[in-house]
């Protein structure tokens, strides 16, 4: 009888394995659930304040960078080039943002054009600095200015990765810098398929 029990509830054990949802293979690192990069209030070149239910039913990244970065900033914002075309017409669904961590020279005049040379639909935004800085600390990037041969060829280090929340608004990636476009796009598909 004790084995017949066991037996039964082996059974049942793996009928509710069977029926429960597939999880999700994700290319990039999945934090879904994570208590923090969570929302922003930031301003864009318009001087409206944006936050992340302004892109609700959307799939969002969000990248922390600046202006005169050399080569992760550029880079990054052209690969999310290359995967919105690759999405073909599910690239209105994908919304990529843009945060200065540098708002003493990325003015709204500077900003806008700047993302806008990669996509017109990108939107920058910005803030004071302790606006950035609060934002920063929610989304856990790290940034520090680094001194150049006159005070106005300074560069910054900052996190390179970008933040994806899927259109619920809810984060669900980190997305490394460098990893080519491919891993990008299935997962974001994954995220526009409801997964």
């Amino acid at each position: 009888m004790r084995w017949a029990r066991t037996g039964l509830m082996a059974g049942i054990a793996l009928g509710l394995v069977a029926c429960s949802p597939e999880r999700v293979a994700f290319r990039s690192t999945d934090i879904t659930g994570a208590t923090y990069a969570s929302d922003f209030r930031l301003v864009d070149p318009a001087g409206r304040e944006r936050s992340l239910a302004d892109f609700r039913g959307k799939v969002v990244t969000v990248f922390f960078g600046y202006t005169t970065c050399p080569d992760v900033c550029p880079t990054t914002l052209a690969e999310m080039r290359e995967v919105k075309a690759a999405l073909g017409a599910d690239a209105e669904r994908l919304q990529v943002i843009f945060i200065s961590v540098d708002p003493e020279r990325d003015s709204p005049a500077v900003l806008g054009p700047y993302a806008a040379a990669f996509d017109p639909t990108f939107v920058a935004l910005s803030g004071s600095a302790a606006d950035i800085a609060a934002t920063a600390k929610v989304f856990k990037v790290v940034y520090e200015r680094v001194a150049g041969n006159t005070p106005d060829t300074y560069t910054i280090n900052h996190t390179a990765g970008s933040y994806v929340f899927d259109p619920q608004g809810r984060i669900r990636l980190f997305v490394r810098h460098g990893q080519g476009i491919e891993p990008i796009v299935s997962d974001i598909r994954q995220l526009l398929a409801g997964r």
